[in-house]
């Protein structure tokens, strides 16, 4: 089943009588979209904000308030509000609904839970939101209706601007006593700069690090499209980027399957498209780096939602609640 399939629109005629509000808030825009029981985006329903480093903490906060309100006007007039899902880019404060999103200081402990709550309560539709890391929502959608379906140990994760994840053991959401748990993206890998100088995964293989990376050796490119239209092209040091981007986020992979004994680690995001060969180095890298059978079995995936997934997966945060 493709990601068509999986993460098809509703038409405004659908039978479906109940939707979630689902907010996707990250470091470049914020989207919200009706989602209903299947995981459907109700058709017309999806709206999206620029966001930014940029952006101030009252343009951040009128972008979330236009799209949730131009999302529950899409709500057909016979249909009802089941609830309101929120992902966001971390840290996130779990308990008090507040987030600080590391790419956007304008907001530090911002409650966001509370405006897209109070927003929707504007507008008659007094619901609690349910807040959650954003990269747990993505790992929680390919559980539901993506590529780790019928799995119950499974990571997922995002490579883009930046490197996020969520985690799902033994068939529930592990969010820690945060909200924080599954941030690999901050994971320390060695061996990628000088000897004992602190270096996380994010800073090795995000997209733009990879770029910036390339960059002081000579390509002369300034974005992921660019960096993969050179490897594609066969220029030696957009492919020494790539590989190198493959061999952390694997190294990664290897420890945390060692230490979780995971069944599947799904990556969608921007740049983890940047050529299918990368998926071939993050392989062989967890071949290589880890030290036991079992965390050499799991199962690499590339996303089945497309970019779907951090959208659904706050929808699934209502409509999944049992398994958080």
């Amino acid at each position: 089943m493709t990601a068509k399939d999986t993460a098809a629109e509703s038409s405004p005629e659908s039978p479906a009588s109940r939707f979630v509000l689902a907010v996707d808030f990250g470091g470049t825009k914020v989207e919200a979209a009706l989602v209903d029981s299947s995981g459907r985006v109700l058709s017309l329903s999806r709206f999206r904000s620029p966001t930014g480093s940029t952006s101030s903490s009252d343009e951040l906060a009128a972008s979330v308030g236009t799209v949730v309100e131009q999302a529950l006007g899409a709500l057909p007039p016979a249909a009802e509000l089941a609830g309101i899902g929120v992902g966001s880019a971390g840290p996130i404060d779990l308990v008090r609904g507040l987030v600080s999103p590391v790419n956007l200081s304008a907001w530090r402990d911002f409650p966001l839970r509370d405006l897209v709550s109070a927003t929707a309560a504007r507008l008659g539709h007094a619901t609690p939101a349910v807040l959650r890391l954003d990269g747990l929502c993505i790992t929680l959608a390919e559980c539901w209706i993506g590529a780790a379906r019928g799995a119950r140990n499974v990571l997922g994760m995002i490579v883009s601007t930046g490197i996020g994840g969520g985690l799902v053991i033994d068939g529930r959401v592990a969010s820690g006593s945060s909200g924080n748990a599954g941030h690999i993206g901050q994971v320390e890998v060695a061996g990628f700069t000088e000897a004992d100088a602190p270096c996380t995964l994010e800073d090795v293989a995000s997209g733009p690090q990879t770029v910036a990376w390339a960059r002081a050796r000579g390509f002369s490119g300034t974005t992921g499209e660019e960096l993969a239209a050179a490897y594609a092209a066969g220029d030696a040091t957009a492919i020494a980027a790539v590989n190198r981007s493959g061999r952390a986020i694997g190294r990664a992979i290897a420890s945390v399957s060692t230490l979780l004994d995971l069944e599947v680690v799904v990556i969608g995001g921007g740049f983890s498209r940047v050529t299918p060969d990368l998926f071939d180095e993050i392989r062989r890298a967890i071949a290589d780096y880890s030290r036991f059978d079992y965390s050499r079995r799991v199962r690499l995936a590339p996303t089945g939602l497309d970019t779907d997934g951090p959208i659904i997966g706050a929808a699934a945060l209502v409509w999944r609640a049992d398994s958080l």
